[in-house]
């Protein structure tokens, strides 16, 4: 299955600078473009990648729908939008996914858009299930990361945070020591075992943690586990926000 994202338009003169475009015009042209540089006829699943505050999400996918009937797009998605906008935008077109961050640190679809998947039967693909690689547990100093590393400029990775975030991440550590496997394979476990309709998709560069990440589908975590796991990643524990401000404005929260 192909999937691919719009939504961000960058600016010609500055390809740094993007900004957020819903608007149908931007929506029939942002599809034209990705249908030729992928060298296909129809996109699998298309997903708008965050949503324009100044169109509304009923403009956008209509627009989106009518990619579907012209057989260019089969399904629409979403990605990181509030219970109420998943609403409005399903009833203007079925919706068949939604995608939002989720983890063991990051429980913010567990407040409603979890259970409004499940009232209009649309899928939940989670990014970012690892935590953007610190449940892994081989982050272990903020020096780690590259000059470069756009995680440096994440709340969650700096000064106290990051030590306070690092304690949490070694008791995952620990449980998954006793159970024989990786602390990536645990924390995806636990992403596997909010149901079948939650499908994480975690990135990797690596044959070896792709190796790693398909063995979480071996591991079972039972009552005591779960509970071990609740008390060690209460959603509240987390020191810092998971995005820098302006990004966060943009999580659809």
């Amino acid at each position: 299955m192909l999937a691919t994202k719009f939504g961000f338009q960058r600016d010609p003169t500055d390809p740094e600078r993007r900004t957020l475009n819903g608007r149908p015009e931007y929506v029939r042209s942002a599809c034209d473009a990705s249908l030729k540089r992928l060298g296909v006829d129809v996109i699998d699943l298309y997903y708008l990648h965050r949503v324009d505050a100044n169109t509304p999400i009923e403009e956008t996918v209509g627009a989106m729908g009518e990619l579907v009937r012209a057989g260019k797009v089969r399904h629409l998605g979403l990605s990181e939008v509030a219970p109420a906008t998943l609403a409005r935008a399903h009833a203007e077109h079925p919706i068949a996914a939604l995608q939002s961050e989720y983890s063991l640190w990051t429980r913010d679809p567990d407040d409603g858009v979890l259970a409004t998947c499940r009232e209009l039967g649309i899928g939940f693909v989670a990014f970012s299930p690892l935590g953007r690689g610190f449940l892994t547990g081989e982050i272990r100093r903020f020096e780690d990361f590259a000059a470069d590393d756009y995680r440096r400029g994440h709340p969650r990775f700096q000064g106290d945070n990051f030590a306070h975030n690092l304690a949490l991440v070694d008791s995952v550590r620990a449980l998954a020591a006793e159970k024989g496997c990786s602390a990536a394979q645990l924390a995806l476990a636990w992403v596997l075992g909010r149901g079948d309709d939650v499908v994480p998709i975690p990135g990797t560069k690596r044959r070896t943690y792709l190796d790693d990440n398909a063995g979480s589908l071996d591991i079972t975590l039972d009552v005591a586990d779960l509970a071990r796991l609740e008390r060690a990643f209460a959603p509240a524990s987390v020191a810092g926000a998971r995005y820098p401000v302006q990004m966060q404005r943009l999580s659809g929260r």
